[in-house]
């Protein structure tokens, strides 16, 4: 009998690298998103002159031919918006949903305290704290909402 070598394995050529999993794709576009969102954010909360100075005349115009648009009512109104991308982007990247109104609490309380001890031509308010937590929960409501109609 012969001494016959046995069969040298076949080489298997390395596989490719496996795709990240889409969820971890999907996950980064609300992250990339929040962020242009929390740096345009910071632009208008620490801006050292108020944002509405230049639409301020139009605001009284306005205010004088319908009377129920107050300039208080529409900042209010302008801050409510202005976290609703807040709450709509926090719970797409946070695992609970527990953490994002003390988030968006945490964050406007910062926002009203640097404006006061920063910046002299703006006024800190209260109301601008209600507001903008008010506008994360319209978000977070927002997204509720299309979430279930998207499963049906």
């Amino acid at each position: 009998m012969q001494n016959v070598p046995p069969p040298l394995p076949q080489q298997v050529p390395p596989r490719p690298p496996m795709p990240a999993p889409a969820r971890r794709r999907v996950a980064s576009v609300p992250v990339m998103v929040l962020t242009g969102y929390l740096v345009v954010l910071a632009l208008i909360a620490f801006w050292p002159t108020p944002v509405d100075a230049g639409v301020a005349p139009l605001l009284e115009a306005l205010s004088r031919r319908l009377p129920a648009l107050t300039y208080h009512r529409v900042e209010f109104t302008a801050n409510v918006a202005l976290f609703v991308p807040f709450g709509v982007l926090l719970p797409l990247i946070l695992r609970s949903r527990d953490l994002v109104l003390p988030i968006a609490i945490v964050a406007t309380v910062t926002i009203e305290c640097g404006q006061a001890a920063f910046l002299t031509a703006r006024v800190p308010s209260v109301l601008d704290i209600i507001a903008n937590t008010a506008g994360a929960c319209v978000g977070m409501l927002g997204l509720e909402i299309w979430r279930r109609f998207r499963r049906r």
